[in-house]
């Protein structure tokens, strides 16, 4: 299908995939060309309260040094829990250093990201994201809203794991065609590496939680995760614009790597705070199902990205979630410590589908999943 000019309040909005009303209408845009343009697009317009501050002052979370724990050092690992307990009880989110994860891995997926972002907006088009999934292209998110589209350009896909079958390398040659093969490698071993890590981030979550140090790490080794590549153009109008909205995140646990350029936000004490990139840390924060799985004891935080003027940004995130089919519940002993059950029993898949085909995640995702789960049914007796 040949690219198409959609309506004079997109103007630059290409592909319109259907005409009616509901689901609303998917586009790609080229950024390319949408800078050019004197006005915002009222689509990628966000209300005043969710914009960003001209000044904001930096996060105060810890920079947790793993050098140690990976060692053996107990000291060292009583020092690393404490500091990941203080940040998740606050805010849930901490970096990491000296995580075993290679400098020169790191620095070989940004090309790659390069590479399938520079693609032409119909290649890009024919590997979009299918309705309820997780993989595939996106172009602000138009492909499941109408409004307040964030600033960005993603592809994502699933890892599983399985070191006999390369998953990753595999789909990137079935979407992307056989001349991004070492591309599929790449993220291949990145997401093994990022697999790795979330396993003895797990490690001090339990220690820090008081729980047999294995038991978070047993849970999700046969896990199902998703990794994601960002890239946020630079917008001209950016502040009237967000390149991710105000959310808390679905899945258990997030990675990320962002280049040197910033704009990750964490709404803590309640104010906006910014996230300093830190050259070879990755960010870690808890999602709604590890808050689950910690009984409400971590918290998952509100979190937002804005765009620059002048540079693009991009990010490399990797969501650990559990297989689909588990059932997120907390340790018997931590729910024993604190004397009541603060959510009902789920699957990953129950959520995954809720957030993927009826609800936009924000602040109240996972309070917004319960009433659905347990009106529909679907909850009872899960306590």
């Amino acid at each position: 299908m040949a690219d198409s000019i959609s309506s004079p309040s997109s103007t630059l909005l290409l592909c319109p995939q259907n005409t009616s009303p509901s689901p609303p209408q998917s586009f790609l845009f080229d950024s390319s060309l949408l800078q050019k343009q004197q006005n915002l697009p009222k689509e990628f317009m966000w209300p005043n309260k969710d914009l960003a501050s001209a000044q904001l002052e930096e996060l105060n979370e810890p920079i947790v040094d793993l050098g140690g724990f990976l060692h053996g050092d107990d000291a060292a690992t009583t020092r690393a829990a404490e500091l990941v307990r203080m940040a998740c009880l606050n805010h849930g989110f901490f970096q990491v250093t000296n995580h075993g994860v290679g400098p020169e891995l790191i620095e070989a997926a940004y090309p790659e990201v390069d590479r399938i972002f520079e693609l032409p907006v119909s290649r890009k088009h024919g590997m979009r994201r299918k309705p309820g999934g997780v993989s595939g292209y996106s172009s602000a998110h138009a492909d499941r809203y109408s409004s307040k589209l964030p600033w960005k350009e993603t592809f994502s896909f699933g890892f599983s794991g399985n070191k006999d079958k390369p998953a990753v390398v595999e789909y990137f040659k079935s979407v992307l065609g056989e001349d991004f093969e070492h591309s599929g490698w790449v993220y291949q071993k990145y997401c093994e590496a990022m697999k790795e890590l979330s396993l003895v981030i797990m490690e001090l979550l339990a220690i820090s939680l008081g729980v047999g140090r294995m038991h978070y790490r047993q849970f999700f080794e046969d896990g199902s995760s998703i990794m994601r590549c960002n890239l946020y153009p630079p917008c001209k109008n950016e502040g009237l614009t967000l390149g991710t909205g105000p959310h808390c995140d679905p899945t258990s646990l997030t990675i990320l790597h962002q280049d040197q350029v910033g704009g990750l936000q964490v709404f803590a004490d309640n104010r906006w705070q910014a996230v300093r990139p830190c050259q070879n840390a990755f960010v870690v924060n808890i999602g709604d199902t590890f808050m689950a799985l910690s009984n409400g004891s971590y918290k998952s935080c509100l979190h937002r990205a804005v765009v620059h003027r002048e540079r693009e940004r991009r990010s490399l995130v990797y969501f650990a979630c559990p297989r689909e089919d588990k059932v997120v519940r907390p340790p018997p002993d931590l729910v024993c410590r604190e004397g009541v059950r603060q959510y009902p029993d789920f699957t990953w898949s129950d959520l995954l589908h809720f957030t993927q085909s009826h609800y936009r995640a924000d602040v109240a995702t996972l309070e917004s999943f319960f009433q659905w789960f347990l009106s529909s049914g679907t909850g009872e007796n899960r306590f």
